[in-house]
């Protein structure tokens, strides 16, 4: 997932939830869910790395 963001000049900013229980609250506040690698843009939400969802995303 980094790569790829990386590749596609996102700007993104990393959460750890495993390790932070307020990381953790805000992604189920967010995304109700804690599946990892979890992408929020806007009121988007991505679960998992599906390239072709982001790829969707991104060239809106």
């Amino acid at each position: 997932m980094k790569e790829f963001l990386s590749e596609q000049k996102v700007d993104y900013v990393e959460y750890n939830v495993e390790e932070n229980p307020q990381y953790r609250k805000r992604m189920m506040e967010k995304a109700r869910n804690t599946v990892i690698p979890t992408l929020i843009v806007g009121d988007e939400v991505v679960f998992g790395y599906d390239e072709d969802k982001l790829e969707d995303l991104f060239s809106n």
